[in-house]
């Protein structure tokens, strides 16, 4: 059975030449097939095993016909030995089924009995026996899942078979030794994993490849009924009504059917090989008919070797053509660079001449300097003196004026009291003349109610006085409580603003919490996928960066507010790489940010890799970052924008504002720093300062939580605050209309009393204008005129005293005088003599400023002068280097230089005339190297697209008569196998005078079985299906037995064989398995059985394990039905 064997191995080998779908790698597989199953020989005279080395005979020496099979039987005992290798020692179980521990089973050599109740675990064996050698779970019937052996409660199941491996037919002895241990791990997943041990324990392989090897090699099959019998296959073929399922059984156990598909396989190839000759052909004669073509192409080209030597020729001359060339070039390059040097040469001696011209200029300016400054120290020292004589000048002119001023009132006092007192001497005069003193009583009653009028005058102006200082009082009030409530109004609209800021601010960061984007602006997410849409689109060059707050990382979370401070709008740009970029960005833009608003800077800059070099002029202070080192920044588009945008290298970031005014205002600021930034945001410079307007950081924050409860508890401040300016501003209002009311009434009494002043005063003026002819008090007005005399000496006296003091007055300001113009003279003095010094220091600074320009002048016309001249010190060695390629190059082309007389320009039109030349023929016949070579490989393609086809058509041809040979030997193995079949059937149902008769229907795939009790010429043969229980039990286990005749393996195992059988079949069958264990004691044989097996005869080829009962309440094993999919089983 060694062929039958080999068939079952083909099928990898053929899985892996579909896999490949090459042609030839196919064909040489079957080839390899067919030679390896012609070396072969399909089956086997005798039942006895032989060593896998040995060599088999060829299948042609073995042949036979049906009438030439023979099959003999023993009936004494074999003398056979035990088997060496493949059988099973022994078998341990954990955890599997609903078992925690079975085993360790010893089996024996030749026949083992595993008896025991149901539920005892006698099938658990059989299961573990399959699952343990690799065998999948749906082939046990036992469950869809290897998970599904795992005891319940328990995380794993583990699988111990030893198997032995000895002789010489032992599988890697040497490493292996007498045994084999294959251990089996399932988890709860489904997963299993194998370890292969030696006999002393070791860990030899865990792959499944080492014990698909081990298999192969000890021929162990435990998916074929033959091998491994349960009583679900048994259901299936055995047991089964349909004819076809018996006939499938039969191809399966004896391996048939395995090399059926191996030969239907290498007929498919064969067709498909057929199609690629026939394309092969058609493809042959295209070939042939391009390879006449190209060869009667090349034939025809002749005559161009002479034209294409004078063109080698031409080039020679060509490549030392430009040598000459560059070598001329060269020479005139370094004409010009030795008048360069000599000009070079002369501009520097310009530029010493004038820079000593200029040092002189600028000596004399210093000169002139240095006596201006003498005298504007003089003319600084006598000022103070100046402004103090200044001073004193001014008050004693104050204080003359003051005492001239006194003494021309007291003089005009004087005066006017003289002309009263002249006044009243007329006057007397005049009265005494008068001598009508009748209306004396008229008068004095007039002179009594002028006096009453002027007394009520007199308290009507106080009453309006009074009245007058109410109305101001209360239109102070009322314009003080205006301006109140003006501030107030004020106050609580800037305080309204503060809190809607505050607000936008609180749901900024709220919305940041879950899209840090939204601190920059509520539609910058929405513009970011905007801009990936449109990059993914193409429409970008380059990806714009931005908003370049959200791309910079603080290292010191406390200098948030001073780095916004310094950036300010600059966290919200976008940087662009280039103008068209900057357009699609506006566009975009455009979308989210509606006419009117404000939208982000966008910066225009081309985008690199690597950050600027800025150490040269970044500002350093061992205490204090810039704010360039302050940050994180890990795009090199975004440093370089900040540093272009806002000098971030030069900015200083001092905690302190009093440690920021030192370094930057105390002392001179540290080099290359223009400004710092304290970390309340304050702005300092080296002559300023300024305060900054906010007091938290709106985009840098990073502890968002604790901004929102500060900026809640300011909101909740804010409208406390808006309340209590409303409150007071409304207690304003309520003062204001009562103060105006008030006013209002105060204002009408003013007028009504104004009107009583003015009738009173128009009486009194009535009264006193009428005429009085009544006599005058001449005493009256004689003591008057006695008084004013008193008055006027009197003035007169002050008069003298006056004018004293002013004479007195009038010598010290004089005196001050003096002084003042004394110093005055002195300072104007200084003044007159800086005069010239400024024109000749205006004079200094213009010759200083002419001095400069001719020394930059010169300076610039040198350093353009030597720019150019190292651009020709570079051109020459340009050229220099390339005269050494054009002289190597010509040196590749023609080794040794020639003389040239013809110009490169000549050279190259020659040579053009002469390639189109040879274009020309090209054109006509082609290129002959080309043409060669097209040639060549239509020749080369034909004859081994030639050859290939031969060698299929032979192949072909070989493999059809092989075909042919190996189905007819298939056909005749199955013919032997069949009758081999039939005679161990009949053969085994005579023991127990039973007739039978085996019907193989190889076209329809059935397989007819009929059984007779008793002596069959008695009576018809009748269907299985008619028999009874233990008749067709005692049937199918002849049937058994005439397949394990003809077919070979290590063990057999059958599941509860006599379940069905009476007690005669059963020692029938019992007998009939012991008959045959006992002739191939090579073979082992595991039989389960729920049977004591008591009534066995005492043999030491005999073994019976017995299974201890079930635990209690344990009747039925918890696996799922069949019907679900198998799992892939993982290993």
């Amino acid at each position: 059975m060694r062929g039958t064997v080999a068939a079952v191995r083909r099928p990898v080998l053929r899985r892996q030449s579909r896999r490949s779908g090459v042609l030839w790698g196919r064909l040489r597989l079957v080839r390899d097939l067919m030679a390896k199953r012609k070396e072969e020989n399909f089956f086997s005279p005798e039942n006895a095993k032989r060593p896998r080395q040995e060599e088999l005979d060829d299948f042609d020496k073995d042949e036979c016909d049906e009438d030439e099979c023979t099959v003999s039987f023993t009936n004494g005992t074999s003398t056979l030995t035990a088997a060496e290798v493949g059988i099973i020692e022994s078998i341990q179980l954990k955890n599997f089924m609903c078992h925690s521990m079975l085993g360790p089973f010893k089996f024996g050599s030749n026949v083992n009995f595993v008896v025991g109740n149901n539920g005892s675990g006698k099938s658990a064996v059989l299961t573990a026996l399959i699952v343990g050698l690799g065998g999948k779970a749906v082939t046990t019937n036992r469950g869809s899942s290897l998970k599904g052996f795992v005891k319940d409660g328990q995380n794993s199941a583990d699988i111990s078979i030893t198997l032995r491996n000895r002789g010489d037919d032992a599988y890697r002895g040497n490493v292996y030794g007498d045994t084999i241990i294959v251990q089996q791990h399932i988890s709860m997943d489904g997963s299993r994993s194998y370890k292969l041990k030696s006999a002393t324990g070791a860990v030899v392989s865990t792959k499944k490849e080492e014990l698909i090897g081990i298999l192969d090699h000890f021929n162990i099959q435990v998916d074929n009924p033959v091998s491994v019998l349960t009583q679900e296959m048994s259901k299936q073929f055995l047991q089964s009504k349909n004819e076809g399922d018996k006939y499938k059984f039969f191809m399966k156990a004896t391996q048939l059917e395995q090399m059926k598909e191996d030969y239907s396989y290498i007929m498919e190839t064969k067709e498909r090989t057929k199609e690629q000759i026939n394309q092969g052909e058609e493809r042959l004669s295209e070939l042939k008919r391009q390879c006449l073509e190209k060869e009667e192409r090349f034939q025809n080209i002749a005559g161009l070797s002479t034209m294409k030597t004078n063109l080698e020729y031409l080039k020679h001359e060509m490549a030392w053509a430009v040598v000459n060339e560059i070598e001329k070039q060269l020479n005139a390059i370094r004409d010009n660079i030795k008048i360069g040097e000599d000009r070079a040469a002369r501009l520097e001696r310009k530029t010493e001449e004038q820079q000593v011209r200029l040092n002189e200029a600028e000596k004399k300016y210093k000169d002139i300097q240095d006596k201006l400054e003498r005298i504007s120290q003089e003319t600084h020292a006598r000022a103070p003196e100046c402004m103090a004589l200044r001073a004193d000048l001014t008050s004693k002119k104050r204080a003359y004026n003051e005492a001239e001023v006194l003494y021309n009132r007291s003089l005009n006092e004087y005066k006017a009291l003289k002309k009263d007192d002249e006044q009243l001497c007329r006057r007397i005069e005049e009265l005494r003349k008068s001598a009508d003193q009748s209306l004396e009583p008229e008068r004095l009653e007039r002179q009594k109610k002028i006096s009453w009028l002027k007394e009520r005058v007199k308290a009507l102006q106080d009453q309006e006085s009074s009245v007058n200082q109410e109305i101001e009082q209360f239109q102070q009030a009322i314009e003080k409580d205006k301006e109140e409530h003006t501030r107030i109004k004020r106050e609580e609209l800037d305080v309204k603003t503060a809190l809607n800021f505050n607000q936008r601010q609180l749901k900024e960061l709220k919305d940041s919490k879950t899209d840090r984007l939204k601190r920059f602006g509520p539609h910058v997410p929405a513009l970011l996928e905007a801009i990936d849409d449109a990059y993914r689109r193409g429409h970008f060059n380059y990806k714009p960066v931005g908003p370049l707050g959200a791309c910079i990382h603080l290292r010191d979370p406390e200098l948030a507010l001073a780095i916004e401070s310094c950036l300010k709008g600059l966290l919200q740009a976008y940087c662009c790489h280039n103008h068209a970029d900057e357009r699609v960005l506006q566009a975009l833009m455009k979308k989210f940010y509606p006419p009117g608003t404000s939208r982000p800077q966008i910066i225009v800059s081309e985008f690199r890799n690597e950050m600027y070099d800025v150490r040269h002029r970044a500002a350093y202070h061992p205490e204090y970052p810039t704010v360039l080192t302050a940050l994180e920044i890990d795009n090199a588009v975004v440093a370089n924008s900040l540093i272009d945008m806002r000098s971030i290298e030069t900015v200083l970031l001092i905690k302190n504002n009093s440690v920021a005014r030192a370094v930057m205002q105390s002392q001179k600021p540290p080099k290359n720093c223009r400004e710092a930034f304290t970390a309340d945001g304050d702005q300092v410079f080296a002559g300023r300062y300024y305060s900054s307007e906010y007091t938290r950081p709106k985009f840098l924050s990073r502890d968002v939580d604790s901004e929102i409860s500060d900026l809640e508890d300011e909101i909740e401040n804010k409208k406390a605050q808006i309340l209590n300016l409303q409150q007071h501003l409304s207690a304003l209002e309520k003062d204001i209309k009562c103060n105006e009311e008030l006013l209002r009434r105060y204002q009408l009494h003013y007028k009504e009393l104004k009107m009583k002043i003015r009738k009173s005063i128009s009486e009194i003026r009535e009264l006193e204008n009428i005429e009085e002819h009544q006599s005058v008090d001449i005493a009256t007005l004689e003591d008057e005129a006695q008084e004013n005399k008193v008055k006027m000496k009197m003035v007169e006296k002050n008069m003298e005293q006056q004018k004293e003091n002013m004479e007195h007055l009038k010598s010290l300001k004089v005196e001050a005088e003096n002084k003042y113009d004394e110093i005055k003279q002195k300072i104007n003095q200084l003044s007159e003599q800086a005069d010239p010094l400024k024109d000749e220091l205006n004079l200094a600074d213009s010759e200083v400023d002419n001095q400069k320009r001719g020394k930059r002048h010169y300076e610039d016309k040198q350093k353009e002068h030597l720019d150019t001249l190292n651009k020709k010190k570079r051109e020459l060695d340009m050229k220099e280097k390339e005269l050494e390629e054009k002289m190597s190059q010509a040196r590749q082309i023609c080794p040794e230089r020639i003389e040239v007389k013809k110009s490169a320009s000549i050279l190259d039109k020659e040579i053009n005339r002469l390639r189109q030349k040879i274009q020309a023929e090209h054109a006509s016949y082609g290129d002959r190297e080309e043409i060669m070579k097209q040639y060549q490989e239509a020749r080369e393609s034909y004859l081994d697209l030639d050859s290939k086809v031969k060698t299929l058509k032979r192949f072909i041809k070989l493999l059809e008569e092989i075909m042919i040979h190996r189905y007819k030997t298939y056909q005749q193995f199955r013919r032997c196998l069949t009758l081999r079949c039939k005679l161990y059937f009949d053969n085994l149902l005579s023991q127990r005078a039973y007739c039978g008769k085996m019907n193989f229907d190889h076209k329809n795939e059935t397989l007819t079985i009929s059984v007779q009790p008793g002596e069959g010429n008695k009576a018809a043969f009748n269907d299985m299906r008619a028999l009874s229980g233990g008749e067709r039990s005692f049937s199918t286990v002849c049937f058994i037995l005439s397949l394990w005749s003809i077919a070979e393996s290590p063990f057999r195992c059958l599941d509860e064989f006599d379940v069905y059988m009476d007690m005669v079949n059963r020692r029938i069958a019992m007998d009939m398995i012991l008959k045959m264990a006992d002739s191939q004691r090579f073979r082992q044989f595991i039989l389960l059985t729920p049977q004591s097996m008591s009534s066995l005869p005492s043999s030491k080829l005999i073994r019976i394990l017995r299974m201890s009962d079930p635990e209690r309440g344990q009747t039925t094993l918890p696996f799922r039905p069949v019907s679900q999919e198998e799992d892939d089983d993982r290993s």
